[in-house]
């Protein structure tokens, strides 16, 4: 097994330790969750995993679904859905759909995001589900699905419950799935007023209007959660996601969100330690028509590291040597991993990037006997 030490130059402390325990950031907000959305990196975090109210950013989840069943087929923009009484008589924040009548799914989904309309919200979740429980379960089994192990949801618009829960942390993977997995309709998150029924509401999160990147995403507020947001935003093509919760009035989510967003967008940047394709060493091959073959890691690595702070990242680089003959395309022959001062060391694979096929009868001969001569065997 051979070894070798490559000393990459960056601009460092990656890792979620090093920028979650960073004491010079304090936030109002009672727990707090901001990660980069391309590395996963950790941006910060206050009580991230600590259970908490969501009020209505539960409705990202009900509108994961909802994205679910317009992209499988299963409903249609234009597909009209009828208002039931349950639906019509909820309380706190409203589309004010009239009951009894049918709402076209593009309406309810503006009307949800946008105007955070618990009516709509459960139209849209008796449409899909039959009733309003059902889809609770089907909300829990998707949470589950999308690995947010710290959630349980008792109905679709966060209506409080003392069984219904999440944690800042389950709310960024939610938020990082909507964006990944529906570019189509993610857009809704970004409209900043909806009319209904002559109703003109405008979109309840305020960093929309600050000009600072934001696009998205929810907002939630009850007595006992206070007040929350989940945020999204990108700056120069790179994007990040922040949660928030607990702060005591609007003007504090507005603020508190907006600086950490703001923090998190201005303070780091994304670095590529190898280049996709990039051959970074070759290595001997034995008993094959070539006597060495190109390596690279099979996947590109790609770091957030803060923009002021610089300092030394090494890489060890181990692989198998020599390979015997013969190698194939992607095979497996090693790994690189990258080690920061205080940072859980990150691994990836290396693979070879072309190909020895065996050596004939004498070329064989010919090989062993010189591995006999230099002591090899």
């Amino acid at each position: 097994m051979a070894r070798f030490t490559l000393f990459v130059l960056v601009m460092v402390f990656l890792s979620s330790a090093s920028y979650a325990d960073e004491p010079a950031l304090q936030t109002a907000a009672k727990q707090a969750y901001v990660i980069d959305y391309d590395t996963g990196a950790v941006l910060y975090e206050k009580d991230a995993d600590t259970r908490m109210p969501t009020a209505s950013m539960s409705k990202v989840l009900t509108m994961y679904l909802v994205f679910e069943a317009l992209k499988n087929g299963r409903l249609k923009l234009d597909d009209e859905l009828l208002v039931s009484e349950k639906a019509w008589k909820t309380q706190g924040s409203k589309m004010w759909v009239p009951v009894h009548e049918k709402v076209k799914v593009d309406d309810l989904i503006q009307g949800v995001i946008i105007q955070s309309g618990n009516d709509a919200t459960i139209v849209l979740a008796e449409g899909l589900a039959g009733s309003e429980d059902a889809f609770a379960a089907a909300m829990n089994k998707k949470a589950k699905e999308l690995g947010m192990e710290h959630s349980h949801f008792m109905n679709a618009s966060g209506w409080p419950d003392p069984d219904h829960y999440s944690t800042p942390h389950d709310l960024a993977i939610l938020a990082k799935h909507v964006i990944e997995d529906f570019p189509e309709y993610y857009h809704y998150y970004s409209e900043k007023e909806f009319t209904y029924n002559k109703i003109k509401q405008g979109n309840r999160n305020p960093l929309l209007y600050r000009g600072i990147g934001v696009d998205g995403i929810k907002t939630g507020h009850t007595d006992e959660a206070g007040y929350g947001l989940i945020a999204s935003g990108t700056q120069d093509g790179r994007r990040v996601i922040a949660v928030l919760s607990g702060m005591k009035d609007q003007q504090e989510r507005a603020d508190e969100s907006a600086r950490l967003v703001q923090w998190a967008l201005g303070s780091f940047t994304n670095i590529s330690l190898f280049k996709e394709g990039k051959e970074i060493e070759r290595i001997p091959v034995a008993m094959g028509a070539g006597d060495s073959v190109g390596i690279k890691v099979a996947d590109p690595l790609m770091v957030t590291v803060p923009k002021m702070d610089q300092d030394s990242v090494s890489v060890d680089i181990t692989y198998k040597s020599p390979l015997i003959a013969p190698v194939t395309i992607g095979q497996n022959v090693g790994q690189a991993t990258v080690h920061i001062p205080g940072v859980k060391d990150m691994t990836v694979p290396l693979v070879t990037i072309g190909e020895v096929k065996e050596a004939g009868f004498f070329g064989k001969l010919l090989e062993k006997a010189k591995m006999i001569i230099g002591g090899k065997v």
